[in-house]
């Protein structure tokens, strides 16, 4: 199952997700982030129950076509899922989320992709 997380354009956004990553309950904390400079936003995942940070700052890359799991080299068998990024719109303002147009994009988080 994949959940599509509640974004905003907000430039700093935290939150807490109650879900399920392949059978197994977890509750994340999420954290996403727009950077100024490199114009990009970036996320990072907290194992919320055990206060152990995941996945810190992996840049929100667009899935364009093809499966894309942005976590799919970061995992080293701690059961994080997969996460993916989605065109919103048919043709949003850039290829990746960037200041002003996160809502053009969806962000999916879930079970491992295999």
């Amino acid at each position: 199952m994949y959940y599509i997380l509640p974004l905003t354009e907000d430039p700093r956004q935290v939150f807490t997700l109650d879900m399920s990553i392949d059978g197994v309950s977890f509750h994340a904390r999420i954290e996403v982030h727009y950077l100024t400079a490199p114009d990009v936003w970036v996320i990072s995942v907290w194992d919320n129950s055990a206060g152990e940070l995941l996945v810190n700052m992996v840049p929100l890359v667009c899935s364009y076509g093809e499966i894309n799991d942005l976590f799919r080299h970061l995992r080293n068998g701690q059961g994080m899922g997969s996460l993916f990024v989605l065109r919103n719109t048919d043709e949003p303002r850039t290829a990746d989320p960037a200041g002003g147009n996160l809502t053009e994009f969806k962000v999916l988080f879930g079970d491992t992709w295999s």
